[in-house]
């Protein structure tokens, strides 16, 4: 049987990878898949560094068109990234019958409903392992092996850089700027890491395993989204003495009344496994109702790891490409025409726990006051923590001979919205010296 013909829209270091493992493990990848698969043509604007990774049988061309209109191509794999003309190429690449590949979260999170809808209509396949956690098969996971499950909530680092700026900034008790110029430096973070510190990239990946747990429409837009920018080594130190560390989570929940989905900095408590991945790895732990937890760990990027996954979606496309559209496995788990129109609740509707920082005059009262508004607030303290506070944080002065105190508050479960309310409140207060600093807590039992 002849090989299944691929053709790669850009190969930069995926697309390297890619073709370098499928190469390496051919005949392993023959034996899974039940035939070849053989890349045969790269379009790539670098004409010359396309032909120099993988050589004279592989035609190399500038125009990703020519791969999409050449009849022989029978998946295309769109490496490219980003929502402009990667969108315009995938939908090209549906409507010629193509089934595609992708590694492009934005692409699917923001555009995913239009795209999965232009393949059902043209019976084409989209797979999109290595859009999520690079090696790590979550996807699968969510998509099949969990599929007995009702899946009650999902939690993930999804983002190496910003995971490997919190470890350092954990163990070496640097500030943000500081770490964020080492992982630059060390090449984890990008020029302009504005994507990853701010969280959207996290915030891509979180819509799609969402809409995948759930089985609602993709909905980017309707995400909360935090970066960690703003964090501060000290609350760092803080939450570790209290028995928690300090994560860039995506979290999808499922309540009465809607789904969440979420990214902010979130304490967990350190003996969760999930607080101690360190470094640029990637974890998500997934709550379902049968199973109960399971957690999935690996590296979440890289040539290698990343091209693990797209030659998993290879090796499933050419398993299934014979087959009725209809008893292929749905892209959001969930058949089509069942997927429901579950409301994302907003951000002041999210119910959690939540960690303050308030620098405050060191007098009489102060306290009192504090847990006075947030009990005016239907909002009960799990535990407080005083300590010396440093001068120069940006707080108001105070008066010669007073100093001023770090008030640490951990508090039980409550609704976000009623949790501003109080925020405003103790803001107002004279005694609060500085702007309070609020991190959400999760337990994630």
């Amino acid at each position: 049987m002849n090989p299944m013909q691929v053709g790669l829209l850009g190969i930069g270091t995926v697309g390297s990878g890619t073709f370098r493992v499928l190469q390496r493990n051919q005949e392993e990848i023959r034996r899974r898949a039940g035939r070849g698969i053989a890349i045969t043509m790269v379009a790539d604007l670098d004409t010359e560094r396309a032909r120099a990774i993988v050589g004279e049988q592989v035609q190399v061309v500038a125009d990703a068109r020519q791969v999409i209109a050449n009849p022989a191509v029978d998946i295309v794999v769109e490496l490219i990234g980003g929502c402009g003309i990667a969108r315009t190429l995938v939908l090209e690449a549906l409507a010629a019958g193509k089934h595609v590949v992708t590694a492009n979260k934005a692409l699917l999170a923001v555009h995913g409903t239009e795209i999965f809808a232009a393949a059902r209509d043209r019976g084409v396949m989209v797979a999109f392992e290595a859009a999520v956690a690079g090696g790590i098969p979550i996807i699968k996971a969510l998509r099949e092996g969990l599929t007995a499950n009702r899946i009650e909530w999902v939690a993930g680092i999804i983002n190496g850089t910003t995971n490997f700026i919190l470890s350092e900034m954990r163990s070496k008790g640097l500030d943000f700027g500081v770490v964020l110029k080492q992982a630059q430096a060390l090449g984890y973070a990008e020029a302009d890491p504005t994507f990853d510190v701010q969280g959207v990239d996290a915030a891509h990946k979180a819509t799609l395993m969402s809409a995948i747990a759930f089985g609602v429409p993709v909905q980017f837009d309707k995400a909360y989204v935090e970066g960690i920018s703003a964090l501060q080594a000290a609350d760092i130190r803080y939450a570790e003495q209290l028995g928690y560390r300090i994560k860039l989570l995506g979290i999808t929940k499922r309540r009465p009344d809607g789904i969440e989905l979420r990214v902010h900095p979130t304490l967990v408590p350190k003996d969760r496994l999930i607080a101690n991945v360190e470094g640029a790895m990637n974890a998500v732990v997934v709550h379902g109702d049968a199973v109960g937890t399971t957690l999935y760990y690996g590296k979440g990027a890289g040539a290698e790891p990343t091209a693990s996954a797209v030659i998993a979606d290879l090796v499933d496309i050419t398993r299934l490409h014979t087959a009725d559209p209809d008893h292929r496995v749905p892209h959001l788990a969930f058949q089509p025409g069942s997927l429901q129109d579950t409301p994302i609740l907003s951000i002041d509707q999210v119910v959690t726990a939540f960690y303050l920082r308030l620098v405050v005059a060191d007098e009489a009262g102060v306290l009192a006051r504090i847990t006075g508004i947030l009990a005016d607030n239907d909002i009960s303290i799990d535990a407080v923590l005083q300590r010396p506070s440093a001068e120069g944080d940006g707080s108001k002065a105070v008066a010669e001979g007073e100093s001023q105190t770090d008030l640490i508050i951990l508090t039980h479960d409550t609704v976000e919205g009623r949790m501003k309310a109080a925020l405003a409140q103790m803001q107002a207060l004279p005694t609060v010296l500085a702007p309070i600093v609020r991190i959400r807590k999760e337990e994630l039992s």
